[in-house]
């Protein structure tokens, strides 16, 4: 792996157009040689046969049947309402 230098921080910060302090070009190498040190150990891993997934933990729907179910008849429905006209809920008029 290549060294990360400064003038590599300053290059990627002028490219994502950031201003990053002069104190801090600094602390930005060292920190993007880290993250880039760790990517190399994770690119040493043998992921061969191992099924690419989505998530670390399996995700299971607890789903219930699904089936109609009449519990009230349309004229109850209507009846609930505060204003009925015919069978129709009668509301207000918006303009």
């Amino acid at each position: 792996m290549t060294k990360i230098s400064s003038s590599d921080v300053r290059k990627v910060a002028k490219l994502a157009r950031l201003e990053l302090p002069e104190d801090q070009i600094e602390t930005y190498t060292e920190q993007l040689e880290d993250i880039l040190s760790y990517v190399d150990q994770l690119q040493e891993i043998d992921t061969e046969n191992i099924p690419p997934t989505t998530r670390a933990v399996e995700v299971v729907n607890a789903m219930r049947e699904d089936f109609v179910e009449v519990n009230c008849s349309r004229e109850d429905l209507l009846n609930q309402a505060p204003h009925r006209e015919g069978d129709f809920f009668r509301v207000p008029k918006i303009l």
